[in-house]
């Protein structure tokens, strides 16, 4: 299947044209649903043998050594604080104006998401080139 993305990218485009065109309430629950989601399952991973993070790690690194499966889990700790403050904004600016809805959840919780994910990377490759990790 080639196209597996389109189908999130054709969610997200009905959502935003929905939310330009009307005065949908229930538009601004799609950042809280998704943030809700994703943190669920980052959440609930923490309580099975591996958790997602840990997964990810090993089917692009092959095997993690001890360090690796401990900065795993802890850096899976990290994304689910991250998710649920940015699923507890996602719900505060529900309640505010359009705008600010807007840019928060269409600009600014992805700033923030592309941030860490950059500092966690740079740190993994630092690790890596010590061979820590």
């Amino acid at each position: 299947m080639k196209f597996k993305f389109l189908m999130p990218l054709c969610i997200t485009l009905t959502v935003i044209i929905l939310f330009h065109y009307t005065k949908i309430f229930a538009v601004k629950l799609y950042p809280v649903a998704v943030n809700f989601v994703i943190c669920t399952v980052f959440w609930s991973s923490l309580f099975t043998k591996e958790t997602i993070i840990q997964k990810f790690a090993k089917a692009l690194d092959g095997e993690l050594n001890d360090f690796g499966l401990v900065y795993t889990k802890n850096l899976t700790y990290i994304w689910c604080v991250f998710l649920l403050i940015n699923f507890l904004i996602s719900v505060w600016t529900i309640f505010l104006n359009e705008h600010i809805w807007a840019i928060y959840n269409g600009f600014i919780s992805y700033i923030l998401l592309g941030t860490l994910f950059i500092v966690e990377y740079t740190i993994r490759r630092i690790l890596k080139k010590k061979k820590i990790l």
